[in-house]
C-alpha cells in the first residue's frame, strides 16, 4: 500500500530531499526547474509504502467532512478526463492515421469440440482506436469495518474500442466495434482506526442492561457486561482486570459490550495493495484486479521512460502471444530476435519431416503475420512509439486477477465462456508517463493487458493457456494533433468526449 507519508508538507518540491537519491534529485529538480512544473513529481511527492510502525490517523465523526472532502486518489488522479489513441506520427500524408493498438485474440476454430478434434483455433491480430474516459466520484467511497475505516478514491472508467482494417480495393479504412467496458479502478490507501465512544455505544448498542439476579451484576459499572471478567486460582470470586493484578487465573468470562476507547489498540488494517480494477466485459466476464505501484525511484516515481526489451530478450513468454504450454514454437530452447525479419521455416511448406511435433505449422501464421513482431510481442508497439519522445519520468502499475500471494482478485464468467473459452486469469500494467513536448508537459498514458483463455487443444485433449493481449498509447483528447482529434470524434460519438481542462493541463491542483 501507498500512502503520503506527510501530507502537511504540501508540495513543496524542495522539502522533498530527503525523499530522493542523489541521482534522482538531481534529475527531477533539473526537470522541474527547466519546465517549471513536473506533474507527476508534483501529484507523488511524499508516497511511499506504508509500514506496520507507521501512524495511523484516528477518526472521528466530528471530521468526517473534511475527510471526505481530502479523500485521496493517488496516482489514479491525473487519469480524469478522456483518452484517445495517439499516434506519434502526425503527418497524415506519409502515414494515414491507422489504429496505434495492438490485440491478439486466439480463439477455437469452428467445428472444434472438447471430445473430437480438438487441437484448432483461430488467430487475429488487429491494430485499433480507442476512447478511454475516467470520471472521479466526488467524496470517494466509505467502507466501514469497525476498529478500521477505508475511504476509497472511486474513479468510474468507460473504454471503448474500433478494430481499424484496410478495405481491399478502397483507400478508406475500417473501423469496427470490437470491445465495450466500464468499471473503476479505486485507490485503497485511506485508512483509519475508529475507536468506540460512549455515542456510538449507546446508538448501536444490541444487549439488555445487566440482570437484577445476575450474581457478577456489581463488577460491571456501566449496567452493562463491559468488563472481561476473570478467576484468579484458588479463588471463588471473579474479578476484572484492573484487580487481576497480574495473578494467574483459570477461567474467563468475555465482555459482550463495548467500552469507550475499545478499538484503539486494533488490530490495525493495511491494504496489500493500493490500487483495484473492477470492470464489466460484455462478452461475460467479471474481472477484480488488485495490484500497486512498482516502485524503483522515490515515491513511486520513476526517471525517465518505461524500459522495454530488444532483440532476442524480448522473446519472454509472460507477453508473448504465442503460447508456452503448447510447444512455443519450438523455440523454448532457441528464442527468435524479434527486432529482426522471422526465421526462414516461418514461410516454409511445413511436414512430418521439418515439423515433427506439428508445433510450429500452428504457430507460423502468429509470426508469418503482417502485424510482426507486434503480432508476437504487442508491447513492442508500446516500446516503438516511446522512441524520439522526451519521456522525462513515469509512475508504473502493476496488477493482477491471480497474486502469487496474499489478497486474491479474481475473474466470473457466464456459463457459456466458462465451457469454451473460460477466461481465468489477466495481468495489467500501466504507465502514467511526463512527455515534453515543445517546452510543455503532458501525460501519456500506456498499457499492457494480457488475458488467459483456456480450451482444448492437442491430440491428448489437454488444456491449453492462450494469452489474448492488448496494448495502447493514448493522450489526453486536448493533446492530439486536429486530425487525430477528429478521427476519435467521428468514430465515437463527439457530444460524449469529456474535456479535463486545457491542453496540457494537469487536473491535480492544490489550493
Amino acid at each position: 500500500m501507498f500512502k503520503r507519508k506527510a501530507p502537511e508538507e504540501g508540495n513543496d518540491l524542495f522539502q522533498a530531499s530527503s525523499y530522493l537519491t542523489e541521482e534522482g534529485n538531481d534529475a527531477l529538480l533539473k526537470s522541474a526547474e527547466k519546465n517549471k512544473k513536473d506533474i507527476l513529481y508534483d501529484l507523488m511527492f511524499g508516497y511511499e509504502k506504508v509500514q506496520i510502525n507507521d501512524p495511523i490517523r484516528a477518526f472521528h465523526e466530528s471530521n468526517l467532512q473534511n475527510i471526505v472532502d481530502d479523500v485521496k486518489y493517488g496516482v489514479l488522479k491525473v487519469l480524469e478526463g478522456t483518452w484517445v489513441s495517439y499516434n506519434s506520427n502526425n503527418d497524415s500524408s506519409k502515414k494515414k492515421l491507422i489504429g496505434t493498438g495492438i490485440h491478439t485474440t486466439i480463439m477455437p476454430s469452428p467445428g472444434t469440440n472438447l471430445g473430437s478434434i480438438p487441437g484448432k483455433y483461430s488467430f487475429e491480430c488487429e491494430e485499433y482506436i480507442e476512447k478511454l474516459t475516467f470520471d472521479l466520484i466526488d467524496g470517494g467511497v466509505r467502507n466501514r469495518g469497525g476498529v478500521n475505516e477505508q475511504f476509497c478514491g472511486a474513479v468510474k472508467y468507460e473504454q471503448s474500442i474500433k478494430s481499424v482494417n484496410k478495405v481491399p480495393n478502397d483507400t478508406k479504412l475500417k473501423y469496427t466495434p470490437i470491445h465495450e467496458e466500464n468499471g473503476m479502478y479505486l485507490w485503497l490507501s485511506d485508512i483509519f482506526n475508529y475507536a468506540a465512544t460512549e455515542k456510538s455505544i449507546k446508538e448501536d448498542r444490541g444487549l439488555h442492561p445487566i440482570d437484577p439476579d445476575d450474581k457478577h451484576k456489581d463488577l460491571y459499572k456501566s449496567g452493562y457486561k463491559d468488563e472481561t471478567l476473570y478467576l484468579p486460582l484458588g479463588s471463588k470470586e471473579y474479578v476484572t482486570q484492573e484487580n487481576l493484578n497480574g495473578r494467574e487465573y483459570s477461567e474467563i468470562i468475555p465482555a459482550k459490550e463495548l467500552k469507550p476507547g475499545d478499538g484503539q489498540r486494533g488490530p490495525y488494517f493495511i491494504p496489500d495493495y493500493s490500487i483495484s480494477r473492477s470492470g464489466v466485459i460484455p462478452h461475460g466476464s467479471t474481472i477484480t484486479l488488485l495490484g500497486d505501484l512498482v516502485q524503483t525511484g522515490p515515491s513511486g516515481l520513476n526517471t525517465g521512460a518505461p524500459k522495454f526489451p530488444e532483440g532476442f530478450d524480448a522473446w519472454d513468454f509472460d507477453h508473448l502471444s504465442i503460447s508456452k504450454t503448447m510447444g512455443g514454437a519450438d523455440a523454448k530452447k532457441e528464442p527468435i530476435n524479434l527486432d529482426a525479419a522471422p526465421p526462414a521455416w516461418v514461410f516454409e511448406e511445413l511436414n512430418a519431416d521439418n515439423d515433427p511435433r506439428e508445433n510450429k505449422i500452428y504457430t507460423q501464421r502468429i509470426l508469418a503475420h503482417h502485424l510482426y513482431p507486434y503480432s508476437v510481442r504487442p508491447d513492442l508497439r508500446l516500446r516503438d512509439s516511446n522512441k524520439g519522445e522526451d519521456i522525462i519520468n513515469h509512475v508504473h502499475i502493476q496488477m493482477s486477477s491471480k497474486n502469487k500471494t496474499g489478497a486474491q482478485g479474481g475473474i466470473l464468467n457466464v456459463p457459456f465462456v466458462n465451457r469454451f473459452a473460460p477466461t481465468v486469469e489477466m495481468n495489467m500494467q500501466m504507465w502514467v508517463e511526463t512527455v515534453v513536448e515543445d517546452g510543455k508537459e503532458i501525460l501519456q498514458l500506456q498499457y499492457e493487458q494480457v488475458i488467459l483463455f483456456e480450451f482444448h487443444f492437442g491430440d491428448d485433449g489437454g488444456t491449453t493457456s492462450w494469452p489474448h493481449i492488448q496494448v495502447n498509447t493514448l493522450r489526453k483528447i486536448e493533446d492530439v494533433s486536429e486530425d487525430q482529434r477528429r478521427l476519435i470524434e467521428e468514430q465515437f460519438n463527439s457530444n460524449k468526449i469529456k474535456s479535463s481542462g486545457a491542453a496540457s493541463e494537469c487536473p491535480y491542483k492544490k489550493e
